[in-house]
């Protein structure tokens, strides 16, 4: 459905989006994943057609998007952070301008705004002024006016930012109906909404493609170590003298008991070892009977950083994003410090931005 290949956005020295490519395929919820500054919505921007890119190319069913801008801007709906809304419209109003705006035949529009108002439960709100909603209203309005003409393709940056909890179930409930019959690129930094909505995650880091799979397959790539926290009826000494006898058992960290005559542990394996059953037959045979056993897996959070940590800028980056690295105890030459009293001091503008 969308093929994107070696897109690139430079600004000056820096590099938001760096050699990006990936492929997704219709009737699919992909999760774009990244920290503040990775290139989330600069690569939405570019997908949408909204920013040129530097290098590369984006072809959406078959369109590319800078030969063949409106048949490929055509097949796509999009939502920014900020919905662009004119606020001293109502509703229908701003609706029926956004299908004009978008060239759907005047005998369609009517039709295609109750269609969309209905869809996204706005229609009670069609005589309201945009500007006297509710964030989530707002948030409902701009996503109508993204699925007005039918696109295939739905593209959602960060569609339930300022939203409060009500709001964020109503949003997540609405963006899981409208996946049975798009397309849809949805950015979060709500990692629980992403996992509970998306078929495919894809993360991105310092503007580089860092990982893309499905939920599961994620945890299974990242699962790496077994963590077991263990409860057993006994002491620790024996407990831990026992353990250490297994293959596969790398450390042990004693935990606060939960009550008198129980012991509690924390196992942690080597990479890919399943020592569970062992632990199991072994525990019993010492006659330190088991009165929880955990397993606990990686969440969505802890492969995110895992990831995005992994990957770090080039030293020419680091300068930009992170600043020059202050000298310590060592002398500043001369010319140095003339070359600092000589360049211009920052505005307060400057230093704010």
């Amino acid at each position: 459905m969308i093929e994107v290949t070696n897109l690139t956005k430079r600004y000056g020295e820096h590099v938001a989006v760096d050699h990006l490519t990936f492929r997704v395929e219709k009737g699919q919820i992909y999760g774009f994943l990244g920290p503040n500054g990775a290139g989330k919505s600069t690569t939405m921007n570019m997908i949408t057609g909204y920013l040129a890119p530097s290098a590369g190319t984006v072809v959406i069913d078959g369109k590319d998007i800078q030969k063949e801008p409106e048949a490929a801007k055509r097949k796509v709906g999009y939502l920014p952070e900020i919905p662009p809304l004119y606020t001293d419209m109502t509703v229908q109003e701003y609706l029926s301008f956004a299908a004009e705006l978008k060239k759907i035949p005047a005998k369609e529009r009517k039709e295609q705004v109750r269609k969309v108002m209905e869809m996204t439960q706005i229609t009670d709100m069609r005589g309201r002024l945009i500007k006297n909603l509710s964030k989530g209203y707002r948030q409902r309005v701009g996503l109508a006016q993204a699925i007005l003409g039918d696109p295939e393709v739905l593209i959602l940056d960060e569609p339930s930012v300022g939203l409060d909890p009500k709001q964020i179930i109503e949003i997540r409930d609405l963006i899981r109906k409208l996946g049975e019959n798009h397309t849809i690129i949805l950015s979060s930094h709500i990692l629980s909404e992403v996992s509970a909505i998306c078929d495919h995650i894809m993360i991105i880091a310092h503007g580089q493609l860092v990982a893309s799979d499905s939920p599961e397959g994620l945890q299974k790539l990242m699962k790496g170590a077994m963590e077991l926290e263990l409860t057993v009826k006994g002491e620790y000494e024996a407990l831990e003298q026992t353990l250490n006898k297994i293959p596969g058992v790398e450390s042990l960290e004693r935990m606060a008991s939960p009550e008198n005559g129980l012991a509690k542990v924390k196992v942690v394996t080597g990479e890919n070892s399943d020592v569970r059953e062992a632990v199991f037959f072994a525990l019993a045979d010492a006659k330190l009977p088991v009165m929880e056993m955990v397993h606990s897996e990686k969440s969505l959070e802890d492969i995110f950083l895992e990831l995005t940590d992994d990957v770090k800028p080039v030293e020419k980056e680091k300068k930009k994003l992170f600043g020059k690295k202050k000298a310590v105890d060592t002398p500043q030459k001369e010319s140095d410090t003339a070359e600092a009293e000589d360049s211009p001091k920052m505005s307060a503008e400057e230093e704010e931005a």
